[in-house]
């Protein structure tokens, strides 16, 4: 290597040795990616880091996290400069580190999170989620603009009249907010309309209408004694600000309610699933989700759980691990929604919610909470496993059934529903890791109760029933 280069600064020398070993036995996250040659696949990997958190790419290493180096000259480095210059729209330029170890050389490239997005390569735009790249729909493409931008779907100008409003609802919201305190009426609700960004140009804004007015979106929900036989159900097509209340009474009119005695001997109400943790799912659906896509917020209650569906995945850079390890920047999709619910004292913005429903299920340990990122859409439920073990026992037979732990009894649960379900699949579902699935699946096959039929790939798990 020539000093030449070393000036023009296409390369340095920054990362240690041992940093690099470290970050070999880390393994690919959705932040490194090992390759053992430059490609196109590597410029993907590069525009896909810029459009999420940034991040390493190690050319010169395998799948096995194995050292093989890579062959460069002086003029290699300016070479794949120039190839990522013209491919990367805006023009991207990462950091090229030279290291050699073993006599052998590894090239880190450096990513850094791009502040406008989305970049793409040959007008092709990837994001990173987990350890691989991910085409963008036109729909994320557009949300990670809006994104980028600071701004949000539900701000654009509607043709619904402010006298069109729902009055009963106006004045809810504005009692709520009374209440709480948050923002203080100037007795002219159309200038506060302005001021809070509800009105644009003396036009009103999506959020307004959803809140307040007609609109063309759904809160569903049922209760199912079985995936196929449903007992009640109800769309609910109100104003948000009502049809959040609405949402509740039908919930409560279908999960139990017990009752349990305090130190004073006093009855307390103890509802199947604690209410402020359901309500706190709804909200988060509701302000989370994508209005440009006409679908049902959806909401299941089933003997055994409870599940919120709704259009709209995790915004770029969370994660499903960040939601559950409290490590991210709150983002919202809907920031007018986001901005109405906190004024009337429904939610926080300061993305402390998931950190308070965890809080209010610490009295509820028959519960479990899971979280699913299903391609455009998320899923959250809350699972209560003492009645799953229950169906479970009926399974596998009740004396083996009670043996089993809070987990195995979810693995069998989520085998039943999908038989070819893969352990990372689970591992997600539980909320454990893959290798705490591995271990549980291996007890299991120990105790009789699973049986795997087939390859890894392809095949299939049996339960075997043990009565």
């Amino acid at each position: 290597m020539g000093l030449s280069s070393f000036r023009r600064g296409y390369y340095c020398n920054k990362l240690e040795k041992k940093e690099l070993i470290q970050l070999i036995n880390q393994g690919e996250s959705e932040t490194l990616e090992f390759k053992t040659s430059f490609s196109k696949a590597v410029i993907e990997t590069i525009v896909a880091f810029s459009n999420t958190k940034g991040g390493t790419i190690l050319l010169g290493i395998n799948n096995q996290k194995e050292m093989v180096g890579v062959s460069i000259m002086e003029e290699t480095v300016q070479k794949w400069v120039n190839e990522v210059k013209q491919n990367t729209d805006p023009v991207i330029f990462p950091s090229f580190e030279i290291i050699r170890i073993n006599n052998k050389t590894v090239v880190a490239i450096v990513v850094n999170e791009f502040p406008l997005k989305p970049l793409s390569y040959k007008n092709r735009y990837y994001s990173r989620k987990n350890n691989s790249n991910h085409l963008l729909t036109v729909d994320e493409i557009t949300e990670l603009r809006f994104a980028s931008l600071s701004y949000s779907f539900d701000a654009f100008e509607v043709q619904t009249h402010f006298e069109e409003l729902d009055k009963k609802a106006l004045a809810y919201f504005q009692r709520r907010i009374e209440e709480t305190g948050r923002y203080n009426f100037s007795g002219n609700l159309v200038k506060d309309f302005e001021k809070l960004g509800f009105i644009r140009h003396k036009n009103l804004t999506r959020a307004a209408e959803l809140l307040f007015g007609i609109h063309h979106t759904s809160i569903h929900l049922g209760r199912f004694k079985s995936p196929d036989v449903i007992i009640d159900d109800i769309a609910i097509r109100s104003p948000l600000i009502i049809a959040i209340e609405e949402a509740i009474e039908f919930i409560k009119r279908n999960i139990s309610l017990g009752y349990e005695f305090g130190n004073e001997l006093k009855r307390k109400d103890r509802w199947q699933y604690p209410i402020l943790a359901l309500r706190e799912l709804l909200l988060n659906a509701v302000v989370h989700r994508d209005y440009s896509n006409p679908t049902d917020l959806i909401i299941k209650i089933f003997d055994d759980k409870i599940q919120f569906s709704n259009p709209g995945g995790f915004l770029f850079g969370i994660s499903i691990e960040d939601i559950l390890t409290d490590n991210y920047q709150p983002k919202h999709r809907n920031k007018l929604l986001a901005e109405a619910f906190y004024l009337s004292g429904d939610i926080e913005k300061y993305g402390t919610g998931f950190i308070r429903l965890r809080k209010w299920l610490t009295d509820y340990p028959n519960l479990n909470l899971h979280i699913n990122d299903l391609h455009g859409f998320t899923r959250v439920e809350l699972v209560d496993s003492e009645k799953v073990g229950d169906k479970v026992g009926d399974k596998v037979g009740d004396k083996v059934g009670d043996n089993l732990s809070k987990n195995q009894v979810l693995i069998i649960q989520y085998i039943k529903e999908n038989n070819r379900i893969s352990a990372k699949d689970l591992a997600v579902k539980v909320g454990i890791s893959a290798r705490k699935i591995e271990d549980n699946i291996k007890k299991l096959k120990e105790k009789n109760i699973l049986k795997r039929i087939g390859p890894a790939k392809g095949g299939y798990w049996d339960i075997l029933n043990n009565n």
